[in-house]
């Protein structure tokens, strides 16, 4: 039997052994929370994508420079700091280290534009990683904690567009202000006089991050439902039983991490390139290119995530066990050609529309995060996933823009093969994803047989 309780708007049930879920309306509260802080750490993370001409000449760096700064200064401590604060979001109050890690990354992002030389803004960018890594871990812990697992995986869904929209925002709210900023090129601040544009805007999208960390304050740190950290007979679980785990798991483990990682080898390092790739191959303003592609993002990404959950969903409820990697397979079939294609159409008409084409699809992908919690059980769970977003991240993050810099410097030689660069890094990495997943296809179905049914 349930009823309302006085405080703290819990649906407490009769029985003080059973876990106690927040009422649906604060559940909800909670998502949309997080998601905006999750949209904010995307917005700060991908406006450097917009500045590249900027920053080149203000530093006299190359695009190999700049995609370190994009992806690898970020991805080195946002990846590396990932399971550590796994650990502490298991023992610690979430909602405050999410509340320390939206200031760090907020100041850190204002930091970028004060950098004096490209040494200080890679630092600068490292510092944004870090406090980024504390968002993702603490908040799968806190939605697991908040939501039913019946319901859990709706929750991590909406959530995830934070990755679309957070994206899309940076490149369409960036355009904006890469137009209205710098249209001069330099600016006067007060107390500090004039500074070049498009240091500014850095501290332009660091500001909000000030608000976010109120309206953080607005959520509770809810109930640990059931022991983290031990075994069914209450014992500590000492870290070679989690090791055992990823050993015992490898097949299923290991072709998801891998395949994600190389999908997220080409969709980082398309985002961070694409609006340079529209500016160098069709001579577009950079902020017009910006604005088109985020509208994409934010829009075709949100459609993608949901329909791809939905399609999940469905095949899983027939029976179907591996229906989630099928539908990240899908995603590849259906996304990757037309993703291909845009590098290569000769106007920019057409290189938008097939891009329009593919992100939807390629974003059905992200079911692969649900996936992982289904095999996973409860005490590992929140280590597991930091394991997930570090090796995803510091692969797709960390060197799809590298590899695409690195062919456009090094093997070609000219900026205006960038196109080229992006489309033989999305025709290697998307095939090899597809094939790592479907000989991963029988492994996943047995790890989820032995879990148990995910939905009890």
């Amino acid at each position: 039997m349930v009823e309302e309780g006085a405080r703290g708007g819990l649906n407490v049930n009769a029985d003080a052994g059973a876990p106690k879920w927040p009422r649906p309306i604060y559940r909800w509260y909670v998502v949309a929370v997080l998601l905006v802080a999750y949209t904010l750490s995307f917005v700060d993370r991908m406006i450097l994508s917009l500045l590249v001409a900027p920053i080149r000449a203000a530093l006299d760096i190359s695009d190999t420079q700049v995609s370190l700064l994009i992806g690898l200064a970020f991805a080195l401590f946002y990846t590396l700091l990932g399971l550590p604060i796994a650990w502490i979001a298991d023992r610690w109050n979430r909602r405050n280290l999410i509340v320390v890690g939206v200031a760090l990354w907020s100041v850190m992002t204002a930091g970028c534009g004060f950098a004096g030389s490209y040494a200080t803004l890679f630092l600068a960018r490292m510092g944004v990683g870090v406090g980024e890594a504390a968002l993702s871990p603490a908040a799968y812990s806190m939605l697991s904690d908040t939501f039913p697992r019946d319901r859990l995986a709706r929750a991590m869904a909406v959530y995830s567009i934070g990755v679309p929209l957070g994206s899309g925002v940076a490149l369409v709210l960036g355009s904006f202000v890469v137009q209205a900023v710098l249209a001069a090129p330099m600016v006067d601040m007060p107390l500090i006089g004039p500074v070049e544009a498009w240091r500014t805007i850095f501290i332009w999208v660091a500001a909000p991050g000030l608000l976010v960390c109120l309206l953080l304050l607005t959520i509770r740190e809810p109930l640990r439902q059931g022991l983290q950290g031990t075994s069914a007979s209450g014992d500590a679980v000492s870290a070679p039983g989690f090791l055992a785990h990823l050993v015992n798991q490898r097949a299923a483990l290991g072709s998801l991490f891998a395949a994600m990682s190389l999908i997220g080898l080409v969709m980082y390092g398309v985002i961070a390139w694409v609006p340079t790739f529209f500016a160098r191959t069709y001579g577009m303003d950079v902020s017009q290119a910006g604005l088109w592609f985020g509208v994409i993002m934010a829009t075709g990404g949100a459609a993608g995530l949901v329909a791809g959950g939905t399609l999940a969903d469905r095949q899983f409820a027939k029976g179907v066990a591996d229906a989630h990697l099928r539908v990240m397979r899908l995603s590849i079939l259906l996304g990757g050609p037309p993703l291909l294609a845009a590098a290569l159409m000769p106007s920019a008409t057409l290189a938008f529309t097939m891009l329009a084409i593919a992100f939807p699809m390629l974003t059905m992908h992200g079911v692969g995060t649900v996936a992982l919690q289904f095999i996973t059980p409860n005490e590992y769970r929140a280590r597991v996933t930091a394991l997930y977003f570090f090796v995803v991240n510091l692969v797709g993050l960390g060197f799809g823009p590298m590899m695409m810099a690195l062919l456009t410097d090094h093997m070609f030689g000219d900026d205006s093969a960038l196109r080229y660069s992006i489309a033989i890094v999305t025709a290697i990495a998307l095939p090899l994803a597809g094939i790592i997943l479907t000989f991963g296809f029988s492994a996943f179905a047995r790890e989820l047989a032995k879990s148990g049914d995910p939905n009890s």
